[in-house]
């Protein structure tokens, strides 16, 4: 069974935004669209999702996800 490297991408690469009209959050990156209740589980949600395409970011913690949030996407 052949192990498969995955490409290192940057935190700055995910757009997390509030979403309108709802009480959660999304995140953008690499074509993927994720959502959650808050940013940090919006941004967990979305390693799982790059993984899957071969790609993998790094953890970070709440407070580091809050200063990913974009005002207008």
């Amino acid at each position: 069974m052949e192990l498969k490297v995955l490409k290192k991408i940057s935190k700055k690469n995910v757009k997390i935004f509030k979403i309108a009209n709802r009480k959660g959050y999304g995140a953008l990156c690499l074509n993927n669209l994720t959502e959650g209740s808050t940013p940090a589980q919006a941004y967990m949600r979305m390693i799982k999702a790059v993984k899957r395409k071969g790609s993998e970011l790094p953890l970070i913690d709440a407070e580091q996800a809050k200063k990913c949030i974009v005002s207008k996407i």
